[in-house]
């Protein structure tokens, strides 16, 4: 599973997951039948919550925004603690 977060100037990297982890949250809490794709989101989200190095990521991020970037962060789901990677375009 691949989730693609974007950060801007306003909202950084944390910020941005937490507020995409409250809306799914929310739709599955809705939801009348189990969505398996949308609880893989969820947990793939809640690891990278709980498990990323948040400092220095929205440290690389806001560099890149500042310089007039267009950045993304890519999370993959593993075997325990989610891999990502930044992606830029500008």
């Amino acid at each position: 599973m691949e989730i693609t977060l974007e950060p801007n100037l306003s909202h950084c990297i944390e910020t941005v997951a937490k507020n995409e982890y409250e809306r799914v949250l929310a739709i599955l809490l809705r939801a009348r039948e189990e969505d398996r794709e949308l609880e893989d989101t969820l947990e793939l989200l809640r690891l990278f919550l709980e498990s990323a190095d948040f400092g220095s990521l929205r440290g690389a991020c806001d560099d890149l925004l500042l310089s007039g970037r267009r950045v993304r962060v890519r999370l993959r789901s593993t075997e325990g603690v989610p891999e990502y990677e930044i992606v830029t375009e500008g």
